[in-house]
């Protein structure tokens, strides 16, 4: 099964395509949606529709898995913005028929490494080490998007 993991983020929105099976999943593509902070939340989400729509009809996946928002109660504003590029990621699956799995940060985390508070050069470290990588995922955002990838496959095929 193809999945397509998504690390959401409005200045870099990590991406992480990969074939599953539980005896050795393939690593397909990752990398990165580099948005402008500079320029306007409408532009941004503009950008993210475009380039994950194109990500999406390049790979086909079969099902989106991507982290659920967190909101830290003294950062409200950077949640609401950040559930406006969740639901454009939301839309561009819908539209195009896949499958949509959500996965909180801390399952992830600990379906990874085994640690629900894993920090991100563990989250790194641990992609690198499964698919035998000659360095750790840059940005962090790459590893993370790759183990909401995994999280969901272990989670539909465990």
């Amino acid at each position: 099964m193809r999945i397509l993991g998504i690390d959401p983020g409005l200045q870099l929105c990590g991406y992480g395509v990969i074939d599953f099976d539980v005896r050795a999943p393939k690593l397909i593509d990752g990398g990165v949606i580099r948005l402008k902070p500079k320029d306007s939340v409408a532009s941004r989400l503009v950008e993210i529709e475009k380039e994950l729509d194109d990500i999406i009809a390049e790979h086909k996946p079969a099902a989106m898995a991507i982290e659920q928002l967190y909101a830290h109660y003294a950062h409200p504003r950077t949640a609401i913005i950040m559930g406006h590029a969740r639901g454009v990621m939301l839309l561009v699956a819908q539209r195009r028929g896949i499958a949509i799995h959500e996965y909180s940060a801390n399952r992830v985390k600990k379906n990874l490494t085994g640690n629900g508070h894993a920090k991100k050069g563990q989250m790194q470290r641990a992609i690198q080490a499964l698919w035998n990588l000659p360095a750790p995922p840059e940005p962090p955002d790459v590893a993370d998007a790759l183990a909401v990838a995994l999280c969901c496959g272990r989670a539909i095929q465990g």
